[in-house]
């Protein structure tokens, strides 16, 4: 089938994620912000501010215009920093067909209003829009998408069929997705990972080893599952591509962000000039102020959260966090 298709944000991953529709032979709008890396990739076909080095298909469109991308589609999905999608949707929500399926491949929870993506369009979307709302999860680098490595991702809506339409618009020889009917823990698993690798990326760049990875990814898990269950996910979707499967990819990975945030923070170096020599958005920073908040809104008990929290916004020395970390009340394992 040939669906046509506007992609919202041309980042590496809705990039990757465009490119990968059009190869599909989708007709297929891939909206950027920059109108300068617009014309860059429609005279080069290359994004290099986002995706450098890979070459994008000849199918694919580019624009500027957000309305024009939006209108008239068969699928949307919408791929731009948590913290900024409130403001794109409210500029095109009134453009969007009443026929669209709309997904979200954002990874996030919105500062102030703690809301994950999914309760954003929930509150912003038509009914009739919404009730086909689909998140796009799982473990996923870009460039390695781009690359045509083989990954697998999970769809999940509410809606059967809208989650076999999203299955069935991206899946290839390379990028395998699954549906799931479990939209709240896809979207927590996909958000708070990226806190949990910033904690990794501390402890990589304290010089901790593997022992100390693996504590924290599995306490990590144990700390997304509690807020998750607490929030109406259901305790299965964790165990999967959109829970440890994500959580792994992104605490060990070199090509993780967040990671890599938290490797130079355990490195003496301060947050405001890791964050100013980035172009690409580590989603984990923002996301540790809202996962904090929210497991204090829910008394949810989350350590890890709360340390990387401290670190970030309170300048708590990393390795002080760690000491905090590993003194704190003996109990059993249990999640």
């Amino acid at each position: 089938m040939n669906s046509s298709i506007g992609v919202i944000g041309a980042g590496s991953w809705g990039t990757t994620l465009a490119d990968l529709l059009a190869k599909k032979g989708h007709t297929v709008t891939l909206w950027a912000y920059e109108a300068e890396l617009v014309a860059e990739m429609k005279a080069t076909r290359i994004n290099g501010l986002f995706l450098p080095g890979i070459t994008l298909s000849s199918g694919l469109q580019f624009t500027n215009d957000l309305a024009a991308a939006v209108r008239d589609k068969d699928f949307l999905l919408f791929v731009v920093p948590s913290q900024s999608m409130r403001s794109v949707l409210q500029q095109v929500v009134a453009e969007i067909s009443p026929a669209t399926v709309v997904a979200s491949a954002s990874k996030g929870i919105e500062v102030g209003t703690l809301m994950a993506v999914s309760q954003l369009f929930e509150e912003l979307l038509p009914a009739q829009l919404f009730k086909r709302f689909t998140v796009l999860s799982g473990p996923s680098f870009a460039r390695e998408v781009a690359q045509e490595m083989p990954t697998a991702v999970v769809a999940a809506s509410a809606d059967e069929e809208a989650a076999r339409f999203v299955q069935e618009v991206f899946t290839c020889g390379y990028f395998r997705v699954y549906t799931n009917n479990d939209v709240i823990g896809a979207e927590l698993g996909g958000a708070l990972k990226n806190v949990i690798a910033i904690a990794a990326g501390i402890s990589d760049g304290l010089g901790f080893g593997c022992n100390t990875r693996a504590a924290l990814i599995t306490r990590g898990l144990a700390e997304i599952s509690r807020l998750g269950l607490a929030l109406g996910a259901k305790p299965e979707t964790f165990s999967g591509l959109a829970g440890m499967g994500d959580l792994v990819l992104t605490c060990t990975g070199e090509l993780s962000r967040n990671r890599s945030v938290g490797m130079k923070l355990g490195r003496g170096r301060r947050l405001s000039e890791i964050l100013g020599e980035m172009h690409m958005v580590a989603e984990g920073v923002k996301t540790a102020e809202s996962a904090w908040a929210l497991a204090q809104r829910h008394t949810i008990d989350m350590p890890i959260t709360e340390q990387v929290y401290k670190v970030l916004y309170e300048d708590k020395p990393a390795r002080s966090a760690v000491v905090e970390l590993m003194t704190r009340n003996l109990k059993a394992e249990g999640i």
